[in-house]
């Protein structure tokens, strides 16, 4: 994994270097970052943030948060770096509220970047949402929904039934529309239902397939629009929920006109990972396309590969983000460890595509 990593690294740098000096050719880079329980230390009633209070089992102090904002923007500068540019949309997950991401974007490492804000309030048991962060210079912003959880579904047979059922509270699905550099996108966010105890891909088949039909019918209703689902989904690329519900498939020459693109399922059989669970590397942060944004047959903006191994997609990895020591060494270094705050970054690693299209 190790060795992998090193090498991707430096094919990575070499092709941003070189598109970095190329002026015919606009590349904007979008991507996803599961931020591990990003809390103010505020008490909210309607949100189940006991642990994250200053007398709470966390002990989380403004010293302690203040910590973990400054390591998420280190997080998101060091990429900014890395492809000479800030993501032009990030979206994000495990985030209390509108309030962090106000704190997180206007921290000094990043707010160069201008960033702007779609979140909703959702009705998730532990109280986290997902948003999104845009740069308005590219991104013109629409509309946006905030698409909930439910059980209506023709082909899921559901574990959980009466009362069980009716107490299910999840993250909603964010979808943000509107004009990236012109050209129409929509963005979905999603966190999709934990896997706790080994259960839940009936959930998580059901939120895929959320995402799934509404997208179809923004592809009706906005002919030609180029579509990025990204996302926490609790499963791999190769598990049933993105490849049946979401239709992803591992290649291009599969995607077909109601499919998705998903990259990081080739990635993830070549050993790639965006967490560690038990010694095994997973990639739940995932990213996917429509057959638009993959071909481009107008044109425009279209999904590039990224290093001369020929991926569509980039886990991000520095050294300062892995654990360099003891049991959980080279896996990502995240915030707390055991029950105690360790100051690090994030128990996943975040993932991204970059798109291009010719300049006018």
């Amino acid at each position: 994994m190790r060795k992998i990593s090193v090498i991707l690294s430096f094919l990575l740098l070499a092709t941003i270097a070189s598109y970095a000096q190329d002026t015919k050719t606009k590349y904007y880079v979008v991507g996803f970052y599961n931020l591990e329980n990003l809390f103010d230390t505020y008490n909210d009633p309607a949100k189940n943030d006991e642990e994250f209070l200053p007398d709470g089992k966390n002990q989380w102090t403004d010293a302690k948060y203040q910590k973990k904002l400054h390591n998420m923007a280190t997080v998101i500068k060091s990429m900014a770096e890395t492809n000479g540019r800030f993501h032009s949309v990030l979206g994000v997950s495990e985030i209390e509220n509108r309030l962090v991401l106000e704190d997180l974007v206007s921290q000094p490492e990043i707010a160069a970047a201008n960033y702007q804000i779609v979140h909703y309030d959702s009705p998730d048991v532990r109280g986290i949402d997902v948003g999104l962060l845009y740069r308005p210079s590219q991104f013109k912003l629409l509309d946006s929904e905030s698409i909930p959880f439910d059980f209506n579904s023709a082909e899921i047979e559901f574990s959980l039934e009466g009362e069980d059922r009716l107490s299910f509270k999840t993250r909603d699905i964010l979808m943000a529309h509107g004009l990236l550099d012109g050209e129409e996108f929509a963005f979905y966010v999603a966190h999709l239902p934990s896997r706790i105890g080994g259960k839940g891909w009936d959930l998580r088949s059901r939120g895929a397939e959320i995402i799934y039909d509404h997208a179809q019918k923004m592809m009706e209703k906005y002919p030609g629009i180029k579509i990025v689902v990204m996302g926490d989904m609790n499963d791999n690329p190769t598990d049933v929920s993105m490849t049946e519900y979401m239709h992803g498939k591992e290649t291009p020459e599969e995607v077909g006109k109601a499919d998705f693109f998903s990259p990081f399922y080739s990635m993830l059989k070549a050993g790639f990972g965006s967490l560690a669970y038990q010694g095994t590397w997973n990639i739940y942060d995932i990213i996917l396309v429509n057959e638009t944004l993959l071909n481009a047959p107008d044109g425009g903006f279209r999904i590039m590969p990224v290093g001369k191994k020929g991926f569509y997609g980039v886990v991000y990895k520095k050294p300062f983000m892995m654990t360099q020591r003891g049991q959980y060494k080279g896996t990502p270094y995240r915030t707390f460890s055991n029950g105690a705050f360790i100051g690090g970054y994030s128990d996943h690693l975040p993932t991204y595509i970059v798109l291009e299209k010719e300049a006018e």
